[in-house]
């Protein structure tokens, strides 16, 4: 299944190219963070079509993910 992927501020190197990953059936937002290689500790919020989800809520094909870090500010 093909998921659309942004990842924001310090995360954004992260994001493919493209911004779409190609995923198994049955993966969840937490594959999707392992697969891209971004430590889980760094990873604050995840959306998924715009509603916030848990890192073992399964994605479906054409899912759009956004990926935050903890955002800090003063």
């Amino acid at each position: 299944m093909q998921i659309q992927v942004t990842c924001y501020a310090t995360l954004s190197p992260y994001t493919p190219g493209e911004g779409l990953v190609n995923m198994d059936p049955g993966s969840t937002p937490g594959d999707l963070i392992k697969h891209l290689g971004i430590p889980m500790d760094e990873v604050k919020i995840i959306f998924v079509n715009g509603k916030s989800a848990d890192p073992s809520a399964p994605l479906n094909d054409q899912d759009r993910v956004g990926i935050f870090p903890a955002v800090g500010g003063g």
